[in-house]
């Protein structure tokens, strides 16, 4: 499959989309719903037709969380290898999703499984991209004590990804959960030192101290809405930057 030509419109050539287990539950709360997953996929392959680079990170809260069940008496290093255990699971289902609307993608694991899926190999990835496909990058960073964000911004960077797209339920950063506090304040744009200083709970320490230590920006939008990825990348969407610019 020939790689598509770059819009002039977009934003970035080349991104990592993170996106959560519980993202791929919808209203069930558990497992995989492919109602959910199927609009999904179409926003990833629209996007990669219109020339981004994708790679993809997802987490397995939907599935297993092993943080959990460490804290219900579970050894934390096997319930966070059963937690990566579970991105698996997920990164097939997305695979699977995504070639069915025509786009190629491959899964690659932390965590070698090869009946399944390719060991993760930075080369390896690297050269899916430059062929046009989307990469799931699975098993977290194939260590316990690490989540899936730092993984996503792990990959991000050894991929070279000009910035990290956090999807999530709401478009954008909020000072308070805006399900529970109406009158919440959204920012437009936030540095990551306020994030870290304002314990905002975007993504864990460890992923945004390695962000910004990257300067790798990271947009965080919300995935509910059809096409709100391609609109992000084109800068026409509703969400916050975190960079290194001074906090909104």
């Amino acid at each position: 499959m020939a790689k598509p030509p770059v819009s002039e419109k977009l934003r970035y050539g080349r991104v990592l989309v993170k996106l959560s287990g519980e993202a791929l539950a919808g209203a069930k709360g558990y497992g995989i719903d492919l109602d959910v997953i199927d609009p999904i996929a179409k926003d990833i392959a629209k996007t990669a037709a219109m020339g981004t680079e994708i790679c993809l990170v997802v987490g397995g809260g939907n599935i297993y969380r092993g943080l959990m069940a460490a804290e219900g008496g579970m050894d934390r290093a096997r319930a966070d290898y059963m937690g990566m255990l579970a991105t698996v699971m997920n990164a097939l289902a997305l695979q699977t999703a995504i070639k069915r609307v025509g786009t190629p993608a491959r899964v690659l694991s932390a965590i070698p499984m090869p009946t399944v899926c390719e060991p993760y190999i930075r080369d390896k990835a690297l050269d899916h991209l430059e062929k046009g496909r989307v990469v799931i990058f699975a098993g977290g960073t194939g260590n316990p004590f690490f989540t899936t964000d730092t993984a996503a911004v792990l990959r991000a960077a050894e991929m070279e990804c000009q910035a990290l797209f956090k999807a999530t339920q709401v478009d954008g950063v909020y000072d308070a959960d805006p399900v529970k506090t109406p009158d919440a304040k959204r920012y437009d744009r936030v540095s990551y030192d306020e994030v870290l200083k304002r314990d905002l709970k975007v993504m864990d320490g460890a992923a945004i101290a390695l962000a910004r230590d990257n300067r790798l920006p990271i947009i965080v939008f919300s995935i509910k809405s059809q096409g709100s990825l391609a609109l992000e990348l084109q800068g026409e969407g509703s969400s916050t930057t975190i960079d290194s610019g001074q906090g909104a």
